[in-house]
């Protein structure tokens, strides 16, 4: 292994690299009514909890509008959180000032979902892995360019494609890069948001085996945040499941999987189809029984949830612990 991949911070390490502490993220949006002086704000991540521990990866499922990405780029603190605390290796870095925030932004890294519009089309690619290194002040021009040259091999490329454009490249291939330009810092956390969704299957398969392989070598963590229930199944350990900003059901990828607990997990797996159509049919998948909207009373998924009754709709549910380190946020688990 080249010096450039050792991680050597050299300090006492807690097994949590991220903490979420009840998390609050609001988007402020228009008002429907013409004269109201009160602006209007919807609660995009609503009182999120839940850790990362170091060198696993933590999945982050859900449908569209869960509330996933946010997440996802609040610990980033792309944005803002309202309340709550995000701490990165022990530090909180909530309320940090960007100047603050520099030296641990260089410990954490993103790959987002199109690899297209995260690159500048203007540079080369031996230009955008070497941006961050130039960012943050590390190496000589020479060293960061034998750094790129590593890299490029290290994600499947050659160096001879250091001199081409973003546009010269198909979707993998540009992901591979965006994961080369991720890593040209040394980073101990990456956001994968949606890394792999805007790929062919085969090729999802071949970006998912690369992020294992990086991950055992280098010691990396990940969140991964996807719609894909099977890849999530195969590539993470802990995962939680969203709806509507909040976590319904948090626990291992084996528990969750293979005993899922909460309507709404239930709810998504069953869309899982297996290859064999005799093993898993059609027929099998629960119907879903509305849209997501929330009256701002009682659980989010009581619309949608075949179990509900009328204190669902009344009160917000605890969170019950039905195995050890597998909670779910529903009534029918209360004892």
């Amino acid at each position: 292994m080249s010096d450039w991949n050792k991680n050597t911070s050299g300090t006492a390490q807690s097994d949590n690299l991220i903490e979420v502490k009840d998390l609050v993220v609001r988007f402020r949006q228009k008002s429907s009514k013409l004269f109201e002086l009160k602006p209007a704000y919807f609660s995009a991540v609503d009182h999120v909890n839940f850790q990362v521990k170091r060198g696993e990866t933590y999945g982050l499922v859900g449908e569209s509008g869960s509330g996933k990405s946010t997440v996802g780029k609040a610990i980033l603190r792309y944005h803002n959180p309202d309340s709550g605390n995000i701490f990165f290796d022990g530090t909180d870095i909530t309320h940090l000032s960007e100047k603050e925030l520099l030296p641990h932004r260089k410990k954490m890294q993103s790959v987002f979902q199109d690899p297209y519009s995260s690159l500048d089309p203007s540079m080369t690619v031996s230009e955008i892995i070497c941006e961050p290194m130039e960012i943050h002040q590390l190496y000589t021009k020479k060293e960061r360019k034998e750094r790129a040259a590593e890299l490029i091999e290290t994600v499947g490329l050659t160096r001879k494609d250091l001199l081409k454009y973003p546009h010269e490249f198909s979707g993998g291939q540009r992901q591979r890069i965006s994961i080369a330009r991720a890593l040209s810092i040394h980073p101990e956390f990456i956001l994968c948001d949606e890394p792999i969704s805007a790929l062919d299957v085969s090729l999802q398969a071949q970006i998912v085996n690369m992020l294992e392989e990086l991950q055992d070598r280098l010691g990396l963590t990940y969140l991964f945040i996807s719609h894909q229930l099977q890849v999530v199944q195969k590539i993470c350990d802990h995962l939680g499941v969203m709806y509507l900003g909040q976590l319904l059901e948090t626990g291992s990828s084996e528990a969750i999987y293979g005993n899922p607990q909460h309507p709404y997990t239930r709810m998504l797996l069953s869309s899982m189809l297996e290859p064999d159509p005799d093993v898993h049919s059609l027929d099998a998948i629960i119907p879903d029984t509305g849209v997501q909207t929330y009256s701002g009373v009682g659980c989010k998924f009581a619309n949608r949830c075949p179990y509900a009754k009328e204190r669902c709709r009344m009160e917000i549910p605890s969170y019950y612990e039905t195995e050890e380190e597998h909670q779910v946020a529903c009534f029918l688990y209360e004892k």
